[in-house]
């Protein structure tokens, strides 16, 4: 294991997120308000922090896997450590806990607050937290990645337990290039959302606050009502949706169709699941909405455009309480909540490629019932997929849904209902933000005791990470030579 090069890198990161606060900071210094003196610390120290970890000359060798899950795990932990400081600095979160489990849920883009009133808040307080969603929505790592070239070499195994889903395919041969394309892509939709949104009628700062948050698929947003601020402007409502749904597309498919290779993302599987999916979903609680809750056939389409799009996305807006829709409604999202978007997006829960795999696995098990010697290979865009991959799949999946029964089982505890205690979780480990119940869209986190944060935070980190990173860290056999 070679610390050196894992005290270095985090070192670097560090002082990324140091620059980084500046942003904030000079957010706080136009409106000269008293947060700024909240971020001159907050800089102060993660700055010092990341010298005191770069101190020493220490070659960076090539990065192993080991030291790879090491670094990608202790990064998420040090970087919302150091993110939560203005909020208690501030004063807005004293609580250590709470102020670790926004920071926390910005990074992984959750979007779930313990923040009652948001309004309150400074605007370089706000956008910080939209920009800690930006952020981690792409992942600094791979932020990092892009800004030392000196890695892109060595940092293939920190982009593959960095990216969301079962496989991290470059989409160029040099990694540092693909990590630039990503990142193009992801700020020019940031950018145009950014203008189309001053259009309707928003504010510049509105304007990228909604922007950072829609496309990282992190769902912060600066007024406590969400989206339900803008319910009379129809115009603003659908190009929130349309960006939550493009976000939750896998962005080398971007990169394809700007090559000219539109049959890759026309005849993608998983796109053409994830767009059926979403689009079903939306007529079938529109038809549920209209004769129940709304008298009109269009204001049912945009409260089930908006909230269909914001649950597959895990991105958390809210145009409504959904707490109080029909059974049968609730129940979809309900579901949404698990399956997630697109592989390659930053969208959290299970991802749709996954649900694709794991419904040819149980197909191919049927034909093996009727067929016992019968060769049937799992085929996902024309390629076999490997049987690593298919295990891999199988056991993210059993160990998903037992982290979800369990986390429920011992949240139950805080006397919240089975509804509440669930969908926390599931919201937690999907990285959704608002759930049902206790957590719906008219509540937040505030509620839960020290414990209760705790096991969300972890939870948040789990699912950000893909299960399998942060349990390797805490497992024997990873500290054994």
């Amino acid at each position: 294991m070679e610390f050196g090069t894992v005290r270095k890198i985090l070192g670097n990161i560090l002082k990324i997120e140091a620059a980084l606060m500046a942003v904030p900071l000079t957010v706080s210094l136009l409106w000269r308000e008293a947060s700024a003196m909240a971020f001159t610390w907050s800089i102060i120290i993660t700055a010092a922090a990341g010298i005191a970890l770069g101190v020493g000359r220490v070659e960076i060798k090539e990065i192993k896997i080991r030291e790879a899950l090491l670094i990608v795990t202790l990064a998420w932990i040090l970087v919302s450590v150091f993110a939560a400081l203005p909020y208690v600095f501030s004063g807005t979160i004293p609580d250590l806990t709470e102020a670790f489990f926004e920071a926390v849920s910005g990074l992984t883009t959750t979007g779930a607050t313990v923040i009652n009133d948001v309004e309150i808040l400074p605007r370089g307080l706000l956008f910080w937290r939209s920009l800690t969603s930006w952020l981690g929505g792409m992942g600094i790592l791979l932020l990092m990645l892009t800004v030392l070239p000196s890695l892109g070499v060595v940092g293939l195994q920190i982009y593959k337990a960095e990216l969301p889903g079962p496989t991290a395919d470059k989409l160029v041969p040099r990694l540092a290039d693909t990590v630039k394309i990503l990142y193009l892509v992801y700020g020019g939709m940031t950018l145009l959302q950014t203008i189309l949104l001053l259009f309707g009628g928003l504010s510049l700062y509105d304007s990228l606050l909604f922007a950072f948050a829609t496309v990282s698929t992190g769902g912060f947003a600066p007024y406590n009502t969400s989206l339900a601020r803008f319910s009379a402007n129809s115009y603003v409502i659908i190009i929130m949706s349309v960006w939550m749904i493009l976000s939750g597309v896998n962005f080398g498919l971007y990169y394809d169709l700007w090559r000219g290779r539109w049959r890759n993302a026309v005849q993608n599987s998983e796109l053409r699941f994830y767009l059926a999916l979403t689009g079903i979903s939306i007529v079938v609680v529109m038809w549920n909405l209209w004769p129940r809750v709304s008298g009109s056939l269009f204001e049912s389409f945009k409260h089930a455009l908006v909230q269909v799009s914001s649950i597959i996305t895990t991105t958390g807006y809210s145009s409504a309480d959904y707490n109080q829709w029909p059974d049968f409604s609730r129940s979809v999202l309900f579901i949404l909540m698990f399956t997630g978007a697109c592989a390659g997006s930053t969208t959290g829960a299970i991802k749709l490629i996954r649900v694709i795999i794991a419904g040819k696995l149980i197909k191919r098990e049927v034909a093996h019932l009727l067929h016992s010697r019968a060769m049937v290979p799992i085929t996902v865009n024309g390629y076999v997929v490997p049987e690593e991959t298919t295990r891999s799949v199988c056991a993210f999946l059993f160990l998903y849904f037992a982290l979800f029964a369990a986390g429920t089982a011992v949240l139950s505890l805080e006397g919240i209902g089975m509804v509440g205690a669930a969908s926390a979780v599931a919201a937690a480990l999907g990285n959704v933000g608002p759930g049902f119940g206790a957590v719906g869209p008219a509540h937040t986190y505030s509620q839960f005791s020290p414990w209760a944060t705790v096991l969300l935070t972890v939870l948040m980190i789990l699912g950000r990470l893909e299960l399998f990173t942060m349990i390797a860290i805490i497992s024997p056999k990873y500290w054994k030579q």
